[in-house]
């Protein structure tokens, strides 16, 4: 893989809070700034197409984000999105071609110090360039098709669905 596109739409990964109350705002997109520091050795670029917490994702954003995947030059694509409808959007991402695209976030802001987003992050990367095209879900260390996965909210990770 020589370039990735990143395409950002917000959610927890990127979430920046401001007081004791857990009141929160969907801050700039953190991904570059994390690809940057670890020293990369691929070219990327990263677009924000929203900054929407994934609860708040209808079917009109998952068609932009397939749309945008689509316009893309590049084959490898990640997608950092929220945790709560992640596996809706991959669903609906499916039957794309010429693609490899992994969509990936993190259970807690990247800004926080335990935070999971790095890890996911790095998994993704990895996904993305060794997988062949299609869509998939990085999460808790491990890479699933669409329709394999789901969130489990009260262990607050994502397991194979079934």
């Amino acid at each position: 893989m020589q370039h990735l596109t990143i395409l950002t739409t917000g959610g927890t990964i990127d979430k920046i809070y401001f007081d004791d109350k857990s009141t929160y705002q969907i801050g700039d997109p953190q991904i570059g700034e994390i690809l940057t520091s670890l020293g990369v050795a691929f070219a990327f670029d990263v677009r924000s197409l929203m900054r929407k917490d994934s609860l708040h994702m209808d079917d009109a954003d998952r068609a932009l984000i397939r749309e945008a995947i689509e316009q893309q030059s590049h084959r490898h694509v990640l997608v950092t999105h929220g945790t709560d409808t992640m596996v809706e959007t991959a669903r609906a991402l499916e039957g794309l071609t010429g693609k490899v695209v992994v969509l990936t976030g993190a259970l807690n802001p990247a800004l926080f110090d335990r935070s999971d987003a790095v890890f996911n992050i790095g998994c993704a990367v990895g996904a993305v360039q060794s997988l062949p095209d299609g869509v998939y879900i990085a999460m808790n260390g491990r890479v699933w098709h669409p329709g394999q996965v789901r969130k489990n909210r009260e262990a607050n990770r994502f397991e194979t669905a079934g």
